[in-house]
C-alpha cells in the first residue's frame, strides 16, 4: 500500500505541476484582461466552430501542453464563462494539437523507421485521420449546438475586464485557483491511486485482445506483437518491425495487429490517465463525457481503417 501510495505521487507530481500553471495562467489572463488579444491569434478557427473567445487562448496553450490548456477550460468552466457542451468541445479541440507534436516526436523517429515507410506511413496517417475527425466533429456539433458568438473587446463572456498592475493581477489569480486547484489535486490523487490499486491487482489484464484476434482469424505470428502493443505500444513495434523485413507477417497483417491493438490500448490508456486526470479538472460527470467522447472516436476510426483492410485484404 505504500508502494502504491508513493508511485502515486511521484507520478501525480508533475501533472499537478502543470495544471496549477493552466489554472494559474488562466486567471491571469483573465484578471489583465488580455483574454481578447489572444483570442484574436486562434479567432478563425474557434468562430467556425462557434466556441466562445475564451477557448483561443487555452487552444494557443494546448500547443504546448494539453493538460496545462485544460486547466485553464477548467478555471474558465468554473468562472462561469464556459458552459458544460462548450467546455467539452473545448477540451476535446485542445486534443489536437497532441497529434500534430506526435508526427515529429513519435511517428517520424520511432514508427516510421521501426516498421518501414508503407506501414510507418499508413500508421501516421491514421493519426492524422483521427485529428481530422475530431475537429470537423467539433466544429459540425459547434455550429449545431452553439450559437454564433460575438467577438467584443469590451467584455468577455458578460464579465467586464479587471485593469490593475501585474503584481496584483498574480496575487489575485493566485488567491482565486486556490480553493478549485485542492479540489483538483484531492480528486486527481485518489483517482490515481485506485488506478494503480486497480492494476496492481491484475484490472486491466482482462482487456484482452486474443479473443477477437481469434474471430479475425489472426496468424499465430501475430498474437504476440498484438498482445504487446496492448500492453505497450513501442514494445509492440519494435516486434513487428522484425517480422515485416523478414516477411513473416505482411503489411496489410501488420496494420490490422496495429489497429486492433489500438482499440484495446486506447481504453486501457484512458482509464489509466486521462479518467483521472479529465475528472479532477472538469468533474466526474462532464470529465467521463470527455473521456468517453475523445476515446470512443479514436476507437471508431480505428475501427473503420481495420474493418477496411479486412475487406480488402
Amino acid at each position: 500500500m505504500l508502494d502504491i501510495l508513493l508511485r502515486t505521487l511521484d507520478f501525480a507530481a508533475p501533472v499537478l505541476a502543470t495544471i496549477f500553471t493552466g489554472l494559474f495562467l488562466a486567471g491571469f489572463l483573465l484578471e489583465m484582461g488580455w483574454v481578447d488579444r489572444m483570442a484574436a491569434l486562434a479567432r478563425p478557427l474557434v468562430a467556425v466552430a462557434h466556441l466562445p473567445p475564451v477557448s483561443a487562448p487555452a487552444f494557443m496553450m494546448s500547443l504546448g501542453s494539453a493538460v496545462a490548456a485544460n486547466g485553464m477550460i477548467g478555471r474558465f468552466h468554473k468562472e462561469g464563462l464556459l458552459s458544460d457542451r462548450e467546455t467539452l468541445l473545448c477540451s476535446v479541440m485542445n486534443s489536437i494539437p497532441v497529434y500534430l507534436r506526435e508526427i515529429f516526436t513519435y511517428q517520424l523517429p520511432i514508427v516510421i523507421p521501426a516498421l518501414g515507410f508503407v506501414v510507418g506511413g499508413a500508421y501516421g496517417l491514421v493519426f492524422l485521420v483521427t485529428a481530422f475527425v475530431k475537429v470537423s466533429l467539433v466544429v459540425l456539433l459547434g455550429r449545431l449546438l452553439l450559437p454564433s458568438q460575438v467577438y467584443r473587446d469590451e467584455t468577455i463572456g458578460g464579465l467586464p475586464k479587471r485593469a490593475g498592475t501585474a503584481a496584483k493581477a498574480v496575487q489575485r489569480a493566485l488567491y482565486g485557483q486556490l480553493r478549485l486547484f485542492f479540489r483538483i489535486s484531492a480528486v486527481y490523487l485518489a483517482m490515481t491511486f485506485l488506478v494503480f490499486n486497480l492494476q496492481e491487482r491484475g484490472f486491466f489484464q482482462a482487456f484482452s485482445a486474443l479473443p477477437l484476434a481469434r474471430a479475425f482469424h489472426f496468424p499465430p505470428e501475430a498474437i504476440v506483437p498484438l498482445t504487446s502493443y496492448v500492453a505497450s505500444p513501442i514494445l509492440g513495434i519494435s516486434l513487428l518491425g522484425p517480422m515485416i523485413h523478414s516477411g513473416s507477417i505482411s503489411p496489410p497483417q501488420a496494420l490490422e495487429v496495429l489497429m486492433l491493438g489500438s482499440m484495446f490500448m486506447l481504453p486501457v490508456f484512458a482509464l489509466r490517465s486521462m479518467v483521472p486526470n479529465y475528472t479532477a479538472i472538469f468533474g466526474m460527470r462532464l470529465g467521463l463525457s470527455v473521456v468517453a467522447f475523445s476515446t470512443g472516436i479514436s476507437v471508431l476510426v480505428r475501427l473503420l481503417f481495420l474493418l477496411a483492410l479486412l475487406r480488402l485484404f
